[in-house]
């Protein structure tokens, strides 16, 4: 029960740091996006690649993936800037689709016996469960800090601004245009360094793992949590993780199906909707308050209201 638990903790923090990259998306620039296991796609198969192929250490290929991942995050915003709402899910879905296939047709089998991460001759194993906990919730530490600083900055209020209502943004200087690329670009980048340590951790890939489940998941870790709220999201990832390891952890696999636990936090999300809608830990009232006023709001924190305004 405690290895359960401990694997968990572990896929908690993997997919909480692919969470905090959607809230950036979608939390706090409102654009509904299922394209973040393609991103999650690019982190594995480039530390995969870079570490087994290429023989190059994990830490070199943590940043290659996150501005790969990035940059696929760019070339997706440019062209779904004019969609919004249903469109723009459709879009970024078919979007994280073709990357799984892309994958699929290059390396059915996917890659195996990737080289485990080192760090100062230390190696990180599956068998030391500890350890890695430490590593994976390092980085989400990090990740919290600086998503929140982000938030709580000039450029976190212009996409605050604009997933509010994006004529009153554009009318106080903001550009849309910017803010809606820049935040693919970081939601991106986050989401494929996540999948940089789940491939350190399984030391394996395999296209089949990419489906486009795993963004509805992400996405609903963001809902579940409270959109823009960091913590909820957080919160959000490891709830839905423990109701999908639930059956193993009570010894129950054998007889609930492996479907069951979708159906579970299906209905959780149901639920959630309908008692408690603005999610578990709701939304910061300040970011996310009344939209007729959060144009007065912003423009009484504007220093002047420059070109760019926030």
């Amino acid at each position: 029960m405690l290895n359960f638990f401990l694997l968990i903790i572990i896929y908690a923090g993997i997919y909480a740091l692919m969470a905090i990259g959607q809230n950036c998306i979608t939390g706090n620039t409102g654009m509904l996006s299922l394209c973040h296991a393609g991103f999650f796609c690019i982190g594995s198969y480039t530390t995969a690649i870079m570490c087994k192929t290429f023989g190059l250490p994990f830490w070199f290929s943590l940043p290659v993936a996150a501005i790969i991942s990035g940059f696929v995050g760019f070339l997706i915003g440019v062209p779904t800037l004019r969609l919004k709402g249903d469109y723009l899910c459709i879009a970024t879905l078919g979007l994280g689709e073709i990357i799984r296939n892309i994958a699929t047709n290059v390396n059915p089998v996917g890659m195996m016996s990737v080289p485990r991460a080192e760090l100062f001759g230390y190696q990180f194993s599956s068998r030391n469960k500890f350890t890695f906990i430490l590593l994976i919730w390092f980085f989400v530490a990090v990740a919290y800090i600086l998503f929140r600083q982000l938030a709580h900055s000039r450029i976190g209020r212009a996409m605050i601004a604009v997933r509010e209502d994006e004529v009153a943004a554009q009318s106080n200087g903001i550009n849309v245009t910017k803010y809606k690329i820049g935040a693919f670009i970081l939601g991106a980048g986050v989401g494929g360094t996540a999948g940089c340590f789940a491939t350190a951790y399984t030391l394996t890939v395999q296209p089949s793992s990419f489906t486009f489940m795993v963004s509805v998941m992400v996405l609903c870790m963001v809902v579940l949590g409270g959109m823009g709220n960091l913590a909820g999201v957080i919160l959000g990832a490891f709830i839905i993780e423990f109701i999908s390891y639930f059956p193993q952890l009570v010894g129950l696999s054998s007889v609930i199906p492996a479907q069951a636990s979708q159906i579970i936090y299906g209905l959780v999300l149901v639920v959630m909707m309908i008692c408690r809608p603005q999610g578990i830990l709701g939304r910061d009232k300040y970011r996310y308050g009344d939209p007729r006023t959060f144009t007065q709001k912003l423009s009484a924190r504007l220093p002047g209201r420059k070109k760019e305004g926030v």
